[in-house]
């Protein structure tokens, strides 16, 4: 090339080398070659992209293992990959060895592996010579690093004895792979089989319950200590006569039983099986005697940390109740799932009550903290609750003993009762199975949801007082409500709500469009609520869950059936009736402020917004009248009936005054006296009736067939 001419490319100088290029990215599992890649790898000379299982027909199964284990050693590193790849044809003869050189990275969203390098054919060395010695010295060292790395890494992570097993059935040691693997155990003088891969079901079973004096290598492996390797079948049957025709209906060709050993104890045996001779040199014990230690390591870690599990299980189903037997007339579900960390267990629960009076209660609680002393609190909290229940007390006196009791429990405990005081949030409601109604007392718990025969969910507001614990003098004031047939009620913690970056609206706009769109029983609505915000349920009581919770959850479904319900049908069939009911106490005006939100939730899916807002607006006014011109509480009714773009809304507003609301003509300045004027000119009908003790204000509403912008 003379000075001054531009520079050949890259694709030329590459060609010119006899050098081709490859893109392997894994997440999206194809690999792209140039031509010269393509020749290299026995395909015709021209660019493609190729399927992962279509590349890995190309090449030696040993070296595709390599690769992948080269790879993740090269990113954790950050350093070149670099590995030489038998290629082969169709019958597995092999075409050439080539040289691949990459620099890899890793994309965690992706979670993949991408990777642009070079193919290069090479010149095997002649066998025997120093050069041969050495190329292969080195291609060994190197993916025996790889292999320990992920093996390691894989292990670690493994956290259950099963997954430890599905990890080391997996493991494709550097050169040479067994087919079959045998984790051994012991039990007493017996060995017993812990988990296998590569066999039938039922193969393994005359190894099981082997006595431990059986002359038989893992036996041998579990007295001694020692591993016990055999590179041929006439090395087995002579060493070990009395077992070989145990072994021999596996048709392998070598074995490698290595003591599973801990803190100087022997625990078990690993049994690697191969289909073909291996010499088992110095280093390729020394692969086998590092992945035996880690195994041993992993199933001790997954079995303590199984047993704790277990425990912790154990004392969390003591602590929760079964729901009993059935009540005529009502349908329960419930759900508990422990948060995804530490001990697995918290301060949430579920009861249900039966009462003297016939009556049954429900409680939901949730004791600060998600460890051993919030589980215990909550033991002795629920105790309390259904003591005091069964003494037949309200449920405002219910919570208000449950909160001395629990403040003097705290107080009593540790050398600084105050660094260490916790408090509880409840809600206690007493049912009549027969009528519906409810008597909620509420201490700083999340308010309770109703789901309507139409499908309609709106979060009911109740009185409340402060979490127990925190005042022992403090009072819980009742909310009553009538549960109307085909209507559900939910209850639940606030772990079901606040999850995955979610406050209570956010969580709660989540819950209701999952309320809304579910047909189905009871049973299967409380696993869906779980599903939509931690994957499978529990199923009553603690459970495996996969993900990481940050909370606990604690639900409770209470369906009171009616000709149209779903709590017991596969498909809901939902009426067109929506009714709710809510009071307003004379020394609670801010509550109005609930009734109008209230209704706004009722009126979710109403044609008209200008309506809607002056049915807020009419509420306002009425309800403010009976506490300002009476002594009586208000209680607001208020009924959607009909199909959809022609549904009647009436609302109507009780109190115990005898007197009769009049028409006023208030002067320009006045700030009163316009509530009749109001309702007369936005409402489609209106009226007074008395009714015995008291009157009602009542006003309705007709739907428009279209929306203002439609029309």
């Amino acid at each position: 090339m003379r000075t001054g001419e531009p520079l050949p490319s890259v694709e030329d100088v590459l060609a010119a080398l006899a050098t081709g290029l490859w893109h392997w990215d894994t997440a999206a599992g194809l690999v792209t070659v140039d031509a010269e890649a393509a020749r290299l790898l026995g395909l015709p000379a021209e660019p493609t992209t190729l399927t992962e299982a279509q590349t890995r027909a190309r090449l030696h199964p040993v070296d595709w293992n390599e690769i992948t284990g080269v790879v993740r050693l090269a990113v954790a590193e950050n350093t070149l990959a670099e590995v030489r790849i038998r290629v082969t044809d169709g019958d597995g003869s092999i075409l050439r060895v080539v040289r691949s050189r990459s620099k890899p990275s890793y994309d965690p969203e992706r979670q993949g592996y991408e990777l642009i390098g070079t193919l290069q054919e090479v010149t095997e060395p002649t066998p025997g010579t120093a050069a041969a010695r050495s190329a292969v010295t080195g291609d060994w060292r190197r993916s025996r690093e790889a292999f320990l790395l992920d093996a390691g890494r894989a292990l670690a992570e493994a956290r259950s004895t099963a997954e430890v097993l599905r990890v080391a059935g997996g493991l494709s040691m550097p050169g040479f792979t067994p087919d079959g693997l045998v984790v051994f155990g012991v039990e007493g003088d017996r060995l017993t089989i812990t988990g296998q891969h590569g066999h039938q079901p039922g193969d393994m079973n005359p190894f099981s319950h082997m006595p431990l004096d059986t002359d038989y290598p893992a036996t041998e492996v579990v007295r001694t200590g020692r591993a016990v390797y055999l590179s041929s079948p006439e090395e087995y049957k002579e060493r070990y006569p009395v077992t070989w025709p145990l072994a021999q209906v596996f048709g392998r060709r070598s074995w490698a039983f290595l003591p599973l050993t801990v803190a100087g104890r022997t625990m078990g045996a690993w049994m690697a099986g191969f289909t073909y001779p291996v010499a088992f040199t110095p280093d390729e014990r020394a692969v086998l005697t590092t992945v035996a230690r880690m195994l041993a390591q992993a199933l001790t870690r997954a079995g303590a940390a199984e047993t704790a599990q277990e425990l912790t299980d154990g004392l969390q189903r003591s602590m929760l109740p079964s729901l009993g037997p059935d009540i005529p007339g009502i349908q329960v579900a419930a759900r508990y799932i422990p948060t995804g960390g530490g001990l697995q267990v918290g301060g949430d629960w579920y009861d249900m009550i039966p009462l003297p009076s016939g009556r049954f209660a429900l409680v939901i609680g949730d004791v600060q903290g998600h460890d051993v002393r919030a589980a215990g609190l909550m033991g002795q909290l629920r105790i309390a609750l259904r003591a005091y229940a069964a003494e037949g007390h309200r449920p405002d006196a219910v919570l208000s003993r449950a909160s001395r009791f629990l403040h003097g429990v705290t107080l009593a405990s540790g050398d600084d009762p105050l660094a260490d005081l916790r408090f509880a949030t409840c809600l206690y409601a007493e049912a009549d199975p027969a009528t519906g109604r409810l008597e909620i007392a509420r201490a700083g718990h999340p308010d309770p949801v109703i789901r309507m025969a139409d499908g309609t969910v709106m979060m009911r507001p109740t009185a409340g007082g402060l979490p127990l614990g925190i005042d022992p003098d403090a009072d819980y004031p009742t909310t009553r409500f009538t549960l109307e047939p085909d209507e559900t009620l939910m209850l639940c913690t606030d772990g079901l709500i606040e999850t995955g970056g979610h406050d209570m609206e956010s969580g709660w706009r989540r819950l209701r469009a999952t309320l809304e769109d579910h047909q189905g029983d009871l049973e299967s609505l409380a696993d869906v609520l779980v599903q939509a915000v931690h994957g499978p349920s529990s199923h009553h009581t603690t459970g495996p869950l996969a993900d990481r919770r940050e909370d606990d959850i604690a639900l409770l479904l209470l369906c009171r059936p009616g000709e149209g319900c779903g709590c017991g049908d596969a498909v809901t069939v939902r009426h067109t009736v929506r009714r709710t009911l809510l009071s307003v106490a004379q020394d609670e005006p801010d509550r109005i402020a609930e009734a109008r939100q209230h209704l706004r939730d009722l009126l979710h899916d109403w044609n008209s917004a200008e309506q809607v807002d002056s049915a807020v607006l009419l509420v306002s006014e009425v309800v403010t009248n009976v506490l300002v011109h009476t002594d009586a509480d208000a209680l607001l009714l208020a009924e959607v009936t009909g199909e959809e773009a022609v549904r009647r809304l009436r609302v109507e507003v009780f109190d115990t005054g005898d007197d009769l609301p009049h028409r006023r003509r208030p002067g320009e300045l006045a700030s009163s006296g316009r509530g009749l004027m109001l309702i007369e000119h936005l409402a489609d009908a209106w009226g007074v009736e008395p009714r015995g003790e008291g009157k009602s204000i009542w006003f309705e509403l007709c739907e428009p067939t279209t929306t203002p912008a439609e029309a």
